[in-house]
Parts: structure tokens; sequence; C-alpha cells
């Protein structure tokens, strides 16, 4: 049944946040397994590790999850504790640039030499 005030019962971010916690809690250590059994020191050491186009895709997905984690939070912090509305919408777009920004400029990084074959 449909409520009447027409507010929302948070449904969709509760389910959104349980989502992205169970994508890190299975991607992570994977990563982080990746990671340890490497040891990349150097840049030719990171390169390599991320040479495997699957392990690019599931860090580029990890870091997604992380940002929508992390925005379903910081926005209901915002409605919670930011009663100015000027202010929180301010820090809306903040983090929502600071956000997408960086999941766009690891995804450039990740991908630079399969796009346009950079070295």
């Amino acid at each position: 049944m449909k409520s009447t005030t027409g507010s929302h019962t948070g449904t969709g971010s509760w389910l959104l946040q349980r989502a992205t916690a169970v994508v890190l809690a299975l991607a992570l250590p994977v990563l982080m397994v990746c990671f340890l059994a490497a040891l990349p020191l150097d840049f030719t050491g990171w390169r390599t590790l991320f040479a495997p186009p699957w392990l690019r895709v599931l860090m580029l997905l990890t870091v997604a999850a992380l940002a929508l984690h992390a925005w379903v939070g910081m926005r209901d912090i915002f409605m919670d504790y930011v009663h100015h509305t000027g202010l929180r919408l301010l820090l809306v777009l903040a983090v929502i640039v600071t956000l997408a920004g960086s999941v766009v400029w690891l995804a450039v990084i990740l991908f630079a030499t399969a796009l346009w074959g950079t070295t």
C-alpha cells in the first residue's frame, strides 16, 4: 500500500547500501590477495599487476560500489543533520562531483592504455 504522506520509506537506499556492502565484501579480499601476491613497488610492477582485463574491471566495479556506498551514507547524513537547504545542496553537489570524478579518473587510469595505446 502506498503511503498517503508522500514520504519515502528508505527501502531503496537501504537495499543499495547493503548491495554495495556485499560487492565490497566479496571484491576486497580478492583484490588484497592480488596486491599482496604481486607486491608492486614500482610503476612496472603496477602495470604488470593490472595487465589482466578482469582485474581492471574488478577494481573499477569495486571503486564504483565504494562510491555508491559512500554516496548513500553521505546523503543520509546531510538530510538528517544539515538543515539549511542551500548548504545541503552545496555539500551534496561537492560529494557527487568528488565521487563521480574519482571513479572516472580511475577508469581513465585503468583503461587509458587499452583505449589510446599510451604507455
